[in-house]
């Protein structure tokens, strides 16, 4: 089994998604095609997909071609912006939140279980 997958290039999909928040943790990772610690950051997230249930929604939002929507999550829920970066979202509140070399597989099974420190 693994994590639903989607990517989002609208203003209307990512207020869908904050709605799903209400009933499941979503993963959103911000990420930039033309960056190569994204990458790594990318083959990361992948992996956490591949090893993780269907409980779990991960919502990838390209932050280049869709600069507004990546805007709009800035503005939204009050992080700011980094790329690559890792929000975890529930209830339509970010409760823990990474970027660059700390986005890994294991830091992001540790969030959603409980084990990383939430964010203030």
């Amino acid at each position: 089994m693994m994590a639903e997958f989607r990517e989002i290039t609208t203003d209307q999909e990512f207020k869908e998604i904050l709605d799903d928040s209400r009933q499941r943790k979503v993963i959103l990772f911000k990420h930039s095609t033309a960056c190569p610690i994204s990458g790594r950051a990318w083959s990361e997230v992948q992996n956490f997909i591949k090893e993780s249930s269907n409980e779990v929604l991960v919502v990838m939002i390209k932050v280049i071609e869709s600069r507004s929507v990546s805007n709009q999550i800035t503005a939204e829920l009050g992080i700011k912006h980094e790329s690559p970066q890792v929000l975890l979202l529930f209830n339509k509140k970010v409760s823990w939140h990474t970027s660059h070399q700390a986005v890994t597989q294991n830091n992001i099974k540790k969030a959603i279980a409980g084990e990383e420190e939430p964010v203030i």
